[in-house]
């Protein structure tokens, strides 16, 4: 009993020590909160009105520039215009100030907090100032704007403390606070969206002064996995932007005019009958457009492209190549027509288009070149990184997707025109034909905002005239969005089935080496041999196909698989190579002709036998007492099973190993993040008792029978501030645990392209392999985790490289070096050759 009625004490006592501990680690961002907080509360007492409030409070051009009120540079950041952005502030001052406080420390982030608060604004009024002795367009719009916006100096804030995070969080940071920022003036355009702007590039640049460890900037490498994240989240947000500018209800933004149709109400049939009469002026090239958009179907196309960008971009997170592709063809569809309907149909001299006013500014050209170019080079960028994103659909899905929505864009485009016909002088305002349909046809499908130079050249005036000018657009949209979902989702939810049934099936089953789990990857093609059930994994790189590994399969020999498998190449017109095959197949191929080279050495330890007594092992025993000293313990667990906390920091540790890296993530026989994600996969986590995750291994599984008789070591990362020694303190845990559970062998794995003292390089490929193995050597440090791995007194197993023709030995390295190392560029290849990486 005593122990209940202690339970709130003790949590009280928790949630205490957690309040003191968060106020020593962020008191700056709590006091501001407290502070805006309260001003927030106490401001309808202070002031009988909120227009009061702003007079006193909120800066911009005219307060500044023209009353001289220059303390709203100051409190412009400490007020919010009403109480849900009271709300939204304070907790973006805990949450991203308090991230910021804990980066930079508390005096830096105070002086990043109001240097760049008042540099933004000191720098978007005075650009202001320039802009209204030019008479600039969207300054004399503004020019009375005022506002209130504590989220600039946060973002100015946590600019300057991007410059002190990890490699994965700076470069999250300082993508995402500008794309946001910049969305928010394309889209809203007020000059408080300036402002912010500007303060996050202040920030920027004041954090090369702030930051804590002076280091040299350098551009560093994103993983594949990361190059997702940040894509996704970039279509996303642009996808998000006529949204943003709805909920603002401003309209200032060189790209507002889009989302301004999805709000405004449609004019009243007096306004349109004026300005058919020729009153061509802007507000009646407004009235024209809004008219299309007097009826949900309209809404429904002008949408459609954005919801589709978000479901592409939601496939992107997960490695869909499909939504990639989903994703580029709409942004370079909608910088196309921004580019005609903005740019070259203004100017054509149609008679069917409405000029543009007169007096207009080059600013309003600068906003519709903006409309096209950030599409198109978006759809461009996402076509350039389509290589990053391995997952891909089945070809069967594919042709069910081309054929559904090719089908029902030419069956709506025929029914439209049919119909039409049909109803030609009953259903709409003038009698239309064939060429007046068939103009008008593809622009049913376009959303209306790239339609307002274009005047109306007839509307509906039937129910039945409006479900075909109104009706075709949202159907073949609402069909394209599910046919990418639908393409998306059975991707996403698809079992093995198929193929990669009976892969897994045969893994069960057994009869395969340590690197057999590897059949299971994205990117690699299987073979499977039909006189027997032997299955070999391989990968197509320009004409050479590389195995992983030997044929897996518990009945009879192997080596007639591998000469059907060799026949199978050359009927495909590719060089067959078998890579990292085991050395006891070298008698077999030397017998047919072929050659064979040590490529890697496998390294395996027998966890019956293992023990760590004697000199040799001191190391990885004062591994495991460092670790013991620090707190550390080692967790065995899945993917699946990791906290979020964990998980995400496992992703933040990789992202800083590969930022050390000059070279791009290597593949093929390698693993990375998306590998540890399979359920049957394990990891060795070094845990510490804060919950710090310190390092971690990846290890593959052996099966036979359906249970695991021996796991492979594949992807090994570890904290840079970790204890030394974290990797041995996991490996020899890992041997200890796996000894417990009868496992047969522990496989280290092999090195690539590094082998022992004993086999020395004496032929061409040799000497070829070799010195790729060097060149690579400073990146990745093949050699030194061979050497790292004698710390086990590991068994060595040699792997062997098998292939036909030494003619082809160039080619061969070079596949193996497209293979490792796909996304090598010109410019890394080239400082390779020169050994500056």
């Amino acid at each position: 009993m005593t122990s209940i009625a202690n339970v709130p004490r003790r949590r009280a006592l928790t949630a205490a020590r957690t309040a003191v501990s968060m106020l020593r680690a962020q008191p700056f961002s709590i006091g501001t909160a407290t502070a805006v907080l309260v001003l927030g509360m106490l401001q309808h007492s202070l002031f009988a009105t909120p227009v009061d409030l702003l007079r006193q409070t909120a800066t911009g051009f005219e307060p500044v520039a023209e009353q001289g009120q220059w303390w709203t540079l100051l409190t412009w950041t400490l007020f919010a215009p009403d109480t849900a952005t009271l709300a939204v502030d304070v907790a973006a001052i805990l949450v991203l100030l308090g991230a910021a406080e804990r980066l930079l420390g508390t005096w830096r982030t105070a002086l990043a907090y109001v240097v760049t608060g008042v540099a933004g604004a000191v720098a978007g009024i005075s650009l202001q100032l320039l802009g209204s002795g030019s008479g600039e367009f969207w300054t004399r719009s503004t020019v009375e704007s005022i506002g209130l916006n504590p989220l600039a100096p946060i973002a100015g804030a946590l600019m300057a403390a991007s410059g002190s995070a990890s490699a994965l969080w700076r470069r999250r940071i300082r993508v995402l606070t500008l794309m946001l920022a910049l969305v928010l003036l394309l889209y809203s355009g007020q000059p408080t969206d300036l402002y912010l702007l500007l303060s996050a590039v202040g920030g920027l640049a004041l954090g090369v002064v702030l930051r804590r460890e002076k280091k040299i900037l350098r551009w560093v490498r994103g993983s594949q996995h990361e190059i997702r994240v940040m894509m996704a989240t970039v279509v996303a947000i642009t996808a998000a932007g006529p949204v943003v500018a709805l909920a603002t209800g401003s309209h200032f933004g060189p790209l507002a005019p889009i989302a301004q149709l999805l709000l405004e109400q449609a004019p009243h049939m007096p306004e349109l009958a004026r300005c058919e009469a020729l009153h061509v002026t802007d507000s009646c090239v407004r009235v024209l457009t809004l008219e299309r958009a007097a009826n949900p179907g309209a809404v429904v196309v002008s949408a459609a492209p954005l919801i589709l960008l978000l479901v592409a971009a939601y496939g992107m997170l997960r490695g869909r190549r499909f939504a990639v592709g989903v994703a580029a063809v709409v942004n370079l569809l909608l910088g196309a027509l921004g580019l005609f309907y903005f740019g070259i149909l203004p100017v054509s001299g149609l008679p069917f288009v409405i000029a543009a006013p007169t007096g207009t500014h080059w600013e309003v050209t600068l906003g519709l070149s903006l409309a096209t170019l950030i599409p198109l080079g978006l759809g461009i960028a996402l076509i350039l990184l389509r290589g990053n994103f391995r997952v891909l659909p089945s070809r069967r899905h594919t042709r069910v997707f081309l054929v559904v929505v090719s089908g029902v864009a030419v069956v709506l485009t025929a029914a439209y025109i049919v119909g039409g016909l049909a109803l030609h002088d009953t259903a709409f305002t003038r009698a239309v034909g064939l060429r007046t349909l068939l103009g008008d046809v593809l622009e049913r499908f376009i959303p209306i905002g790239f339609l307002r130079h274009e005047s109306v050249e007839f509307l509906p005036t039937t129910p039945m005239g409006a479900l075909l000018y109104f009706g075709i657009g949202p159907a073949f949209w609402v069909v394209l969005v599910g046919a990418t979902v639908w393409v998306l989702g059975e991707q996403r939810s698809r079992k093995p089935q198929g193929t990669m049934a009976q892969v897994r099936q045969r893994l069960n089953e057994g009869g395969g080496d340590s690197l057999s789990f590897l059949a299971t990857w994205p990117g690699n093609a299987h073979w499977f041999d039909p006189l027997s059930r032997a299955v070999i994994t391989y990968r197509v790189v320009g004409r050479v196909a590389l195995t992983i590994g030997g044929p897996f399969s518990v009945t009879g020999s192997k080596e007639p698989a591998l000469s059907r498998f060799a026949q199978f190449c050359t009927d495909n017109g590719w060089l067959p190579v078998f890579y990292s095959i085991d050395s006891k197949h070298e008698g077999f191929f030397r017998s047919i002709g072929w050659h064979t080279m040590v490529i890697a050495e496998e390294t395996v330890l027998r966890p019956a036998t293992f023990e760590m007594a004697g000199k040799k092992w001191q190391d990885v025993r004062t591994s495991i007492n460092r670790a013991q000293r620090a707190g550390v313990r080692a967790v065995w667990t899945s993917y699946a099973a990791l906290p979020l906390a964990h998980a995400t920091q496992l992703t933040e540790i990789s992202e800083q190993w590969m930022a050390s890296k000059g070279l791009p993530e290597m593949g093929f026989t390698l693993g990375g993040i998306d590998e540890l994600r399979d359920p049957a996969v394990r990891l060795m986590v070094a845990l510490g008792e804060d919950g710090v995750v310190h390092g971690v291994t990846s290890w593959l599984p052996t099966f036979r029978d359906a249970r695991v008789i021996g796991w492979t070591l594949d992807f090994m990362r570890r904290r840079p501030d970790s204890f030394n020694g974290v990797m041995e303190f996991l490996i020899a845990e890992t041997a200890l645990r796996m000894r417990d559970e009868n496992v047969e062998f522990l496989s280290l794995s092999g090195a690539p392209l590094a082998h022992t003292a004993a086999t020395v390089p004496d032929g061409g490929i040799e000497r070829i392999l070799d010195y790729i193995s060097g060149t690579l050597e400073p990146a990745y440090g093949f050699r030194s985790l061979l050497n790292f791995k004698r710390k086990f007194q590991p068994e060595f197993h040699p792997l062997v490289m098998a292939y036909p023709d030494p003619a082809a030995l160039p080619v061969i390295g070079l596949a193996l070096t497209r293979a490792y190392l796909p996304r090598l560029s010109l410019k890394n290849a080239a400082a390779l050759a020169r050994g500056k990486i």
